[in-house]
């Protein structure tokens, strides 16, 4: 299946994000919405943004209790968004309640290893081995739970695609464009054409795009280049 460009709305207000997106609307359809804008502005600000074209990728890792993350993947059903995050080490019995609970066409995406982490990060958790192990063992987890995508790092997805399900949505953060420098918090980052290639349904790109002169341009720059991809 062809890769399609996810923006990472990683901005500080809604003030910050509304001329980014309408520079954008028409060269990304799709729109990741996190924490720090959810917890400022709530589920009107998904309708916003829905409201302007875009569809939206809800990035709220939950992660408690199986019931209180049922109950949080049931209150949220209501909002216009087409993918939602829970984190794949909450366990079989959360993301089995959490995948019971989605409404059709609501996909739940695991999140395995953060790409902010490496494997001196995850020892510190008490996670022995490397980054890769863990992804492939929450991966799997998630899978045989029922969900249907997950979120791992470009580094890991050649490895999932030879383990999983052949229709198994992997959306990849780390990715940064050919010739941008600097990888800043991320730790295991890929360009665009090397991700698709790997096996990646969608990629997410934040500040390369946030922080271009020309968001637009450099939108259109990516979702070129995965185009270009065989």
């Amino acid at each position: 299946m062809p890769c399609e460009l996810i923006l990472a709305l990683d901005v500080p207000t809604r003030e910050a994000a509304a001329p980014l997106l309408r520079q954008l609307r028409g060269s990304v359809r799709w729109v990741k919405i996190g924490l720090q804008l959810f917890t400022a502005y709530g589920p009107d600000y998904v309708r916003a943004v829905a409201g302007d074209g875009y569809d939206v990728f809800l990035d709220l890792k939950l992660h408690d209790i199986p019931n209180t993350v049922a109950r949080a993947v049931d209150s949220l059903n209501a909002l216009p968004v087409g993918m939602l995050t829970v984190h794949a080490c909450g366990g079989r019995e959360m993301l089995e309640a959490a995948q019971k609970q989605a409404r059709p066409g609501l996909l739940l995406l695991g999140v395995t290893v953060l790409t902010s982490m490496d494997a001196q990060g995850l020892a510190q958790t008490g996670v022995s081995g490397a980054p890769q192990a863990q992804v492939s063992r929450l991966a799997n987890l998630a899978v045989a739970s029922g969900l249907k995508g997950l979120v791992c790092s470009p580094l890991e997805v050649a490895l999932l695609r030879s383990e999983l399900p052949a229709g198994t949505r992997l959306v990849t953060p780390g990715i940064r464009p050919s010739g941008e420098a600097g990888s800043d918090d991320q730790k295991r980052v890929m360009t665009p054409a090397a991700a698709a290639r790997a096996g990646s349904t969608h990629i997410v790109v934040g500040r390369p795009i946030l922080q271009a002169s020309d968001p637009a341009a450099a939108a259109r720059a990516i979702a070129q280049e995965l185009e270009a991809t065989p």
